[in-house]
Parts: structure tokens; sequence; C-alpha cells
């Protein structure tokens, strides 16, 4: 089951209800949970999780991940609010790399090889076997 994000808060929030489709972001219950640990781990469970997308990697574009201490940049920042059974977690995502993620899941992976965050990107027409770069 994939949880989806609330609206991007009113810091950010798209003009139309048709531009807020446009951003939808997914964060899966048990990758929320894991932002949730994380964040609570590092003693900051106010900060959030920031995703975005920069050039690089073998596939073209790479994946980031990383802690969100200072406040969403009004005008540039999309903040998601996901509700989990431990608390609500916060994704901010920047509008540049949002339009490379729309319609992504957030998800946390476990097998016997590999733990950790994976994006299932429908956009990204090839995926390198790192799990951490595309191409589109």
């Amino acid at each position: 089951m994939t949880v989806e994000a609330q609206a991007p808060s009113e810091t950010s929030t798209p003009s139309t209800p048709k531009a807020e489709r446009a951003y939808d972001l997914f964060v899966t219950p048990e990758a929320a949970r894991k932002i949730h640990d994380a964040l609570a781990k590092r003693g900051t469970p106010t900060a959030a999780l920031r995703v975005g997308v920069r050039g690089g990697g073998c596939s073209g574009f790479s994946y980031v991940l990383e802690f969100a201490d200072a406040p969403p940049r009004e005008g540039r920042d999309i903040v998601y609010t996901v509700p989990t059974d431990v608390g609500d977690v916060r994704v901010v995502c920047d509008k540049k790399s949002i339009l490379y993620l729309a319609g992504s899941t957030l998800e946390w992976e476990k097998t016997l090889k590999w733990q950790g965050f994976k994006f299932t990107n429908p956009k990204a027409s090839s995926a390198c076997g790192c799990k951490e770069s595309f191409s589109i």
C-alpha cells in the first residue's frame, strides 16, 4: 500500500488543483517510518528529508536524499507531509527536481544483498544496477 503525501504546504502550494496533481510524490508507509527513525536517531525529529535530482551518475541523473535542517525555501521548495503510525514526516523537494520525480514513489527496499531507499520513477526510461541513477 502506498500513502500519498498530503498536499504541499501553504509555503509552496501550486496555484491550481491541476498543478498540484502534477507535483504528486508518493511515500510508502515503510519508507516514511524509516525517515522518521533516521531523523529521531539523528536527534532532529522536526527536520525533513530532502529529495532531489542532480546531473551525473552512470545513467545521466542521480537521485539525492539528504537531511534538511534548514526551513524550506519560499517559492523554490515543495513540502509534503506524510502521516505515519509514529508521527508525521516532512519530505522536501525543489521545483526543478519535481519535474523529474513527479509521480514517483519513494520506497524502502530490503533484500538479501541491499537495503535502502529506492525510487520507482515512471519517467525513467532506464536505470543503472546500483539504483542510484537513471535517464529520461
